[in-house]
């Protein structure tokens, strides 16, 4: 009986220890379990967010040859191929300096007006890295301080963030071309697109976006700009009217003035533009998630209202709601809600893009009454529509929408409007002054102009060597007098 009982004994004792031997691992597992389901949700995190910049970062590249459709309808088709080249080399001239030198001067710590150079060729911008830049990235969650963000690691790469960035600065300077379209030489375009770009949207875009930058949220003066009201339309609106004022009209202004050659291109391009700028805007959100989805609504509900409450002011004052029309407010209302997509509600983006519209289209009219040459309304749409769009973000933002951001005048908050103001005021200061200079300088040197004949020939021809239509189907090339 004994012996039986050992042996029990025994039998249990191994049962146990394989079970024991067994479960321990098992154990293991479930200890470790949160800490792999924590790592999997965060690798899924980052995967998501940066497809998704990386998708909005192609929309924006987009909007470049969108920009040149919608600009090249406008233009008599001896110079289509020119106003296309005007807005497609940007892709390649930006596409290079800002590797070299352009991101490190916007977003590179520095000083409160310009970054440092540290950054150059990419240095220490590694596609890996994810928790040392946070330039923007401060202004974008409300983290505005180095503790914070030392400890703060974003989810989408550095270079991610570099590459988004790069499609702003290459359409930037391309918008000023629609104001000095059909006269200007294409070197002298180049070399101040270039300087442009280096000397004036990178200082911009760290005052308004860069830790420590002048005017923005991290650190700055606290002005919004969520994707680009300032840094982008005010600059290039108010940079193309100084340069169209500097260069002078087309020779044949005002007294032969030509239709647009291509109402559809004008169609393409908007429809093109209005695609790409969800990426320009619920992009800015810089991560897949409800703000992208509260920048992207009121993207869509600003562009509807402008394009919407143009064709109406075409009805009522001039009898014919136009296609041209009917674009030019989609853009003016894309304009408008740029800075305050992120800050604002559905039916403040209604307001912000019927108001924007209506700014945009009585300084459309002012600017013909005026007989002042800007070729395609560069100021009449982005500028204006650009400084409408900062100041009215200062009267709808809420911090209902993006606790990130600040509540404006209807929320409490008049001081807000000040802010916008001032960093509006900025902008022209810095645009106009910087735009006066680099006009200037080229003028002395290589010349801004093509000679008289040459001009009225044909941009295309001249500048290009090629032609945009086989004459046999359409073209207008003009031959001059003893050629």
């Amino acid at each position: 009986m004994l012996e039986e009982t050992k042996q029990v004994l025994k039998k249990i004792l191994i049962t146990s220890a394989i079970a024991l031997g067994l479960l321990i691992p098992l154990m293991g597992q479930a200890i470790a379990a949160p800490a792999d389901a924590n790592a999997a949700i965060t690798n899924a995190q980052t995967s998501a967010d940066t497809a998704f910049m990386l998708m909005a970062a192609a929309l924006v590249l987009l909007m470049t040859p969108g920009l040149a459709f919608f600009y090249g309808g406008f233009v008599r088709s001896r110079n289509i191929l020119n106003t296309l080249m005007m807005s497609f080399v940007l892709m390649a001239i930006v596409g290079v300096t800002w590797i070299l030198w352009g991101y490190s001067l916007a977003f590179a710590p520095g000083l409160p007006f310009i970054g440092g150079l540290q950054w150059f060729g990419l240095n220490g911008v590694s596609p890996a890295d994810t928790a040392n830049y946070l330039p923007r990235l401060a202004y974008e969650t409300g983290l505005a301080n180095d503790k914070v963000l030392t400890s703060y690691a974003p989810t989408i790469p550095h270079q991610a963030f570099m590459i988004y960035q790069a499609m702003f600065a290459i359409i930037t300077p391309a918008l000023i071309s629609g104001a000095i379209v059909e006269r200007i030489s294409f070197t002298a375009y180049s070399l101040f697109v270039l300087l442009w770009s280096t000397l004036i949207y990178s200082p911009l875009a760290h005052m308004v976006w860069a830790k420590g930058g002048f005017l923005g949220l991290a650190g700055g003066l606290g002005a919004l700009d969520f994707a680009g009201g300032t840094v982008v339309h005010i600059s290039s609106g108010v940079s193309a009217l100084v340069a169209a004022y500097i260069l002078g009209p087309r020779k044949t202004y005002p007294d032969r003035l030509a239709p647009p050659h291509n109402v559809p291109f004008i169609l393409l391009g908007a429809g093109l533009l209005w695609f790409g700028w969800f990426g320009f805007n619920a992009g800015s959100a810089l991560a897949s998630g409800s703000l992208a989805t509260v920048a992207f609504v009121a993207t869509n509900t600003g562009a509807a209202a402008a394009a919407l409450t143009w064709l109406i002011l075409e009805k009522v004052l001039r009898g014919k709601p136009t296609a041209v029309g009917a674009a030019t407010g989609a853009v003016a209302g894309l304009v408008g809600i740029t800075p305050a997509a992120g800050f604002v509600t559905p039916l403040a983006a209604i307001l912000i893009g019927s108001i924007t519209a209506f700014a945009c289209f009585y300084a459309v009219t002012l600017k013909a009454k005026l007989q002042f040459d800007d070729s395609l309304d560069t100021f009449p749409v982005h500028g204006v529509g650009g400084t409408v769009g900062a100041i009215l973000t200062g009267v709808f933002a809420t911090t209902e929408v993006n606790a990130a951001g600040k509540d404006g005048l209807l929320r409490g908050n008049p001081s807000q409007v000040v802010t916008q103001i001032i960093a509006v005021i900025v902008a022209y200061i810095v645009a106009a002054v910087g735009t006066f200079i680099l006009m200037k300088i080229l003028e002395a040197t290589v010349g801004l102009r093509l000679k008289p004949d040459a001009e009225i020939q044909g941009m295309d021809i001249n500048e290009h060597g090629e032609e945009g239509y086989n004459e046999e189907f359409g073209g207008e090339r003009l031959t001059v007098p003893g050629e």
